[in-house]
This record gives C-alpha cells, structure tokens and sequence, in this order.
C-alpha cells in the first residue's frame, strides 16, 4: 500500500486528487495540508511514503519543502504537482530532490504512473513537458551558429562588414566603394538582419569573436 500526502493551498485541488485517488486499491491519502510547513509539522505523526506537492504556495512553497523533505526525510518520494511549466524552476526541483513533476492539467492516467515510478525509484516528467522540451531543443539545434549567419552576406556586404570594423563612417564606405551613402546604409540594416545583431558594435564583436574578419 503506497501512502500518499497532499499538499496544496487549495482546498479544491486536493479535494479532487482524493476523488481521483479513492478507488485504487494500492493506494491510501494518510494525509493533507495546505503548505510545506503544515506537511512537515504532521509528517512525524503521519508517515509517508509519497508527498504530492503543489509548486507554488504560502508559508513555505514546493522548492523549499522539497529541499526539506530530502534532507529530513530522503525516504519519501516528492511528486511536485503544479501548474508551473518553466524548465528552469523544473530543474531546480529535481535538483532539490523531487522524484517527478507532473501537471495538474494531467490525465489521471498520468498521474498514476507518475505515483508508481517515483515508488520504484526512477524519475517521471508528465509527457506533455517532456515534449515541449523537447521541441524547443530541437528548434535550438537548427538555429544558425554565428559562423552561418555572418557566411549568409553577399560578397558586397562582407566587404561593407570589412570595412565597418576598420571604423570608417558610413560616408567614407560610399567614397571608398564609389556607391551612394544610402546603399551602404541599407547593406549595413541587411546586416543586421542577417546576424541578428542589434547594432554595429554588437555585429563587429560577432564578427571578431568567429574569426570572420581580415
């Protein structure tokens, strides 16, 4: 029999995880609190072996109840709960103990399997998170590398770069390449564009700093 404890501010919330838990036969709510420190004022009179624990929350909110639970009580598996689907706070979590993070728009389903691996020991992320991760590495590793970009110029634009990074103004590059100080201006915006840098000086330090210049 897995022992369960919820933890949330919301009375409905946890309401409803009982519900949705009730009917299973390996599974037992021993418990519940509104915040991390009612959890662990109780968790002595009332043991645990999985704490479902919502992110956000007064008194003492998911990241500081999770760092300690691990400390105070490492045997019991932390199962955060949250609507919250930053990756950056999601790492913090598993990175103070939590065993899995599901969210609470989660089929039941989930958060049954989500309850029965963190029991055997593995860690669980809801696969709607697990996806979104996903693509947004993937959009990451097809993004052009500096190098790409800067190699995106036209011939007439690398020479306007060149010259750019000598600190000549905008008319002495219309003089020295005999067109208009127009022209240079909008190879200069195309620039820009194409390395996505917000000004001349930020495109000279990408150029520089990929060895892109003579």
């Amino acid at each position: 029999m897995t022992r369960i404890f919820l933890v949330d501010d919301h009375t409905i919330v946890r309401d409803g995880l009982r519900a949705l838990l009730a009917n299973e036969p390996d599974i037992e709510v021993v418990g519940e609190a509104n915040n991390g420190q009612e959890l662990l004022n109780r968790l002595p009179a009332t043991p645990a072996d999985v704490v479902l624990l919502d992110a956000n929350m007064p008194v003492l909110d998911g990241l500081a109840t999770t760092q300690r639970l691990h400390t105070e009580y490492p045997q019991i598996r932390v199962l955060i709960l949250s609507m919250l689907g930053h990756e950056r706070y999601i790492g913090q979590l598993f990175d103070a103990g939590a065993s899995g993070y599901v969210l609470k728009s989660s089929e039941k389903g989930e958060i049954l399997l989500a309850i029965q691996a963190v029991i055997a020991g593995r860690q669980f992320l809801c696969s709607d998170l697990g996806i979104s991760m996903l693509r947004k590495v993937l959009a990451k590793e097809e993004e052009p590398d500096a190098a790409t970009k800067v190699g995106r110029l036209s011939r007439r634009e690398n020479e306007v770069l060149q010259l750019l990074s000598e600190g000549l103004t905008t008319n002495e590059i219309a003089e020295k390449l005999f067109t208009s100080k127009r022209t240079i201006e909008t190879h200069r915006q195309n620039i820009l564009e194409k390395t996505q840098t917000k000004n001349t000086a930020a495109l000279i330090k990408l150029a520089v700093t990929q060895g892109l210049l003579s």
